[in-house]
């Protein structure tokens, strides 16, 4: 049963070494989403499962103990999900899940196993929502940490440009988030999510089908969109 979830953004750039000189942008969001696995942490889960966004290659489970590292964005350093359990045979965790195992390294993450899953932009909502319902069944006690950005089109120097729905639809997500509110996140259009470059779509339906009956509370931490990208952070217990 899900007990918990923490909602971050992905953005390489959450990592102070890969944001470099522009690191201080986003020391709000960073704060938030420290405030954000407290609440994972307080609710003593039995397993951890961090989900994000990923291309073909990172798409599926990764054990606890998978890397990931940031080269392609420069910056020689590596990251582990988890605790260090010897060689893992598997492939490198993707961007977001990297993040999501700095995040849980940043805090000191040591109440519960982990295991990441990677899934695709394109995941239609049904299968998103079994998948979480799936997850959800893992163990007694099931936390998420979600990892997934808003819409990519807020600005004219956004990476998608300026879209004039990109507005209304971070608005609906916020709100949704804000309110844990599984239904108005399975309504996202994933159509229209995927022309915005919402790439948080896919993993907050995941965790809107792990959360369905839970009667889980919301509250928003974060809600902006420094690089024309909707970036959200909302904490569930």
């Amino acid at each position: 049963m899900l007990v918990a979830a923490a909602v971050c953004p992905c953005p390489p750039l959450l990592v102070p070494d890969v944001a470099a000189g522009a690191a201080p942008e986003l020391d709000a969001a960073r704060t938030a989403c420290t405030d954000a696995l407290g609440v994972l942490a307080a609710s003593r889960p039995d397993l951890l499962i961090v989900v994000g966004p990923a291309g073909t290659a990172g798409r599926g489970t990764h054990p606890e103990g998978a890397t990931g590292s940031f080269a392609e964005f420069g910056v020689d350093l590596a990251v582990r999900l988890g605790r260090d359990l010897g060689p893992v045979a598997e492939r490198p965790l993707p961007a977001s899940l990297a993040v999501g195992a700095w995040l849980l390294a940043r805090t000191g993450w040591a109440d519960a196993p982990v295991e990441g899953l990677g899934v695709g932009e394109p995941l239609e909502t049904a299968r998103c929502t079994e998948t979480g319902r799936a997850l959800a069944g893992r163990a007694d006690r099931v936390a998420m940490l979600v990892m997934g950005d808003g819409s990519a089109c807020r600005t004219l120097k956004a990476p998608g440009y300026l879209d004039e729905r990109a507005t209304a639809f971070d608005a609906a997500a916020s709100r949704a988030l804000g309110a844990a509110d599984t239904d108005a996140l399975t309504e996202l259009d994933e159509a229209l999510a995927y022309e915005l470059k919402a790439a948080g779509r896919a993993p907050w339906q995941v965790l809107a089908g792990a959360a369905q009956g839970a009667g889980l509370d919301g509250r928003l931490l974060y809600d902006d969109a420094p690089y024309g990208v909707g970036y959200l952070v909302a904490a569930w217990s």
